[in-house]
């Protein structure tokens, strides 16, 4: 991936020891943790989300800091490749929007390490990059790149960027209502997870937007390499809900999905990145994710 051919985005933020908090047992769960966090929870008889949300929500106490806002030092070669991508996300969605008759707001990315304080409350590492729609910004220990390679063999530089822009299309949801509309639901009770459930839609629909931000990438750079493509769906195979349940406990329960199958997180990234195209991610109306 010709990566340096971006321009690079001001709204990143450097948090990495500063303070952001500490680690829950000293060390991240992982993505396997995750997992079996989840799995326990259902042995247990516990909404498994309501368990991960009390690690990405644990209150914040009152006036406690935010991570402090600097940029990236310039000479650091992983913010600079951040920066990159995260710019053409800019790029690529302020294009789309200002088509659509709206405004664009760019979202800023918190670099953190170990945990960080956000507007939804304390996170670990072990939650993975997040995006915080209290805050609309986007929550990275770049971490998570070495786990994905030497864990989850999905390495390279393409299935890293698919990993942020899956997160920057999360706020695209905020800002179109979309993450309102999931919210009111939980609000009013409604089961949102499962194999079919609202949360899987989202999730797929990010992954759909995100490779609406490739295709219009590459038509605009034309920075893809040999094998850059199969480093993005190799990445969003390797943590389906499906996938990552196999691992943890040898079996799948799709009652606890909150992200999709492999095979369905592979399946909307490519419907974005084929034509470019917003509406072909509406995940909310079609039967079949």
């Amino acid at each position: 991936m010709r990566w340096q051919r971006a321009r690079r985005s001001d709204n990143v933020v450097d948090a990495r020891g500063g303070g952001g908090g500490m680690r829950f047992g000293g060390k991240g769960l992982g993505l396997g943790g995750i997992a079996i966090v989840v799995v326990v929870g259902l042995l247990m008889g516990q909404d498994p989300l309501t368990i991960l949300g009390n690690v990405l929500n644990q209150a914040v106490q009152p006036g406690a800091p935010l991570p402090e806002q600097r940029a990236p030092a310039a000479n650091d070669p992983q913010s600079e490749f951040v920066r990159a991508v995260l710019g053409d996300t800019e790029d690529t969605w302020r294009a789309l929007f200002q088509a659509g008759g709206k405004q664009y707001q760019d979202p800023k990315l918190v670099l953190f390490s170990g945990g960080v304080r956000s507007a939804c409350g304390f996170a670990d590492a072990a939650v993975g990059p997040f995006y915080c729609p209290g805050d609309r910004q986007v929550y990275l220990d770049l971490s998570f790149f070495r786990e994905l390679e030497t864990r989850f063999a999905a390495a390279g530089d393409f299935a890293q960027a698919y990993v942020i822009a899956h997160e920057v299309g999360h706020h695209v949801q905020t800002l179109l209502g979309v993450s309102a509309k999931v919210n009111a639901a939980r609000q009013r009770g409604e089961r949102v997870e499962g194999d079919n459930g609202l949360l899987v839609r989202q999730e797929l629909q990010a992954d759909c937007l995100a490779g609406v931000w490739a295709y219009h990438a590459q038509r605009r750079l034309d920075w893809l390499e040999a094998g850059d493509l199969e480093e993005a769906l190799n990445a969003a195979n390797a943590i389906g809900d499906d996938r990552l349940q196999q691992q943890s406990r040898g079996s799948v329960m799709p009652d606890s999905f909150t992200h999709g199958t492999s095979a369905q997180r592979e399946r909307w990234f490519k419907a974005g990145f084929e034509r470019g195209e917003v509406g072909r991610c509406d995940t909310f109306k079609v039967a079949r994710l």
